[in-house]
């Protein structure tokens, strides 16, 4: 019996010493890494398909840092996110699709995977409004992720993240966003995350962004900025992470339509 009660003593106190080696422990005050470097090359699609219903199509490629080459370092993702949206009026608009992003192992002392995928579902709702000759915007974005790390056989983490962006287009040169309109872009998006692997770091990331972009045609506008970010690490919620991204951008918005759909209603019936 002594016997027993004391390889049960040993196997607990086992298992706490192992729990608490796992666990990492909070610094005194929080503690922020070097910032890395970062290039975003980005594509947005609003495809029009009918009155009320279009696709949006992303694409991004993203590029971190390496010891030898600052922002176009190495690929680190690739982006494909789709959806179908929903134009409830000109100023409010709904989403719902899927992403399927590529992670790329930028640990160049690494010897696990160089590839792993990652599986979202996500839905957006975005409100649009004028302010004198400028437009604010408001989205709203919930993703649901599957994420996996790198280490051969390791199992997927289910996570939510909740996205909040405040954005204005200002225009420069004239007085309406159209074409051959210079415009900044002033932006911030809050990245709250949560699931049984977030303890304690749910401020996954900050964004700050100033844009200046073009608007070539009413289908067409391009883009570029700046954008400095920062959010706690999900191992230990008192060490943040830091980065600096530069980020090109195309948006286009072709009408698939047929040309009678395109007309206003009244040519029909007046």
């Amino acid at each position: 019996m002594k016997k027993s009660v004391w390889i049960a003593a040993a196997w607990l106190c086992s298992l706490v010493v192992g729990t608490a080696q796992q666990t990492e422990v909070l610094p005194e005050a929080s503690e922020f890494k070097d910032p890395d470097t970062r290039i975003w090359f980005n594509t947005y699609g609003n495809i029009r398909i009918s009155k009320r219903l279009f696709w949006d199509a992303q694409t991004h490629f993203r590029f971190k840092e390496s010891e030898d080459t600052p922002f176009i370092g190495q690929i680190a993702q690739i982006y494909n996110r789709h959806a179908i949206g929903y134009i409830y009026d000109k100023k409010t608009n709904f989403s719902l699709g899927g992403v399927m992003r590529i992670n790329f192992n930028t640990d160049e002392d690494s010897t696990d995977r160089n590839v792993v995928p990652e599986w979202r579902i996500w839905h957006q709702y975005q409100f649009a409004m004028p302010l004198y000759s400028a437009m604010i915007y408001h989205r709203i974005r919930i993703e649901h992720r599957w994420t996996q790390g790198f280490e051969e056989n390791s199992n997927y983490i289910f996570r939510n993240r909740w996205r909040y962006m405040f954005r204005a287009k200002i225009p420069l040169n004239n007085y309406k966003l159209e074409t051959n309109t210079l415009y900044v872009s002033p932006e911030a998006e809050l990245i709250m995350q949560s699931g049984k692997a977030v303890v304690g770091s749910v401020m996954e990331d900050l964004r700050l962004t100033t844009t200046l972009g073009y608007i070539l045609t009413p289908r067409l506008t391009l883009a570029g900025g700046l954008m400095y970010s920062h959010g706690q690490t999900l191992e230990n919620p008192g060490v943040f992470k830091q980065s600096w991204t530069v980020r090109f951008h195309v948006y286009f918005s072709p009408d698939i339509r047929r040309v009678k759909n395109k007309l206003p209603a009244i040519h029909f019936d007046d």
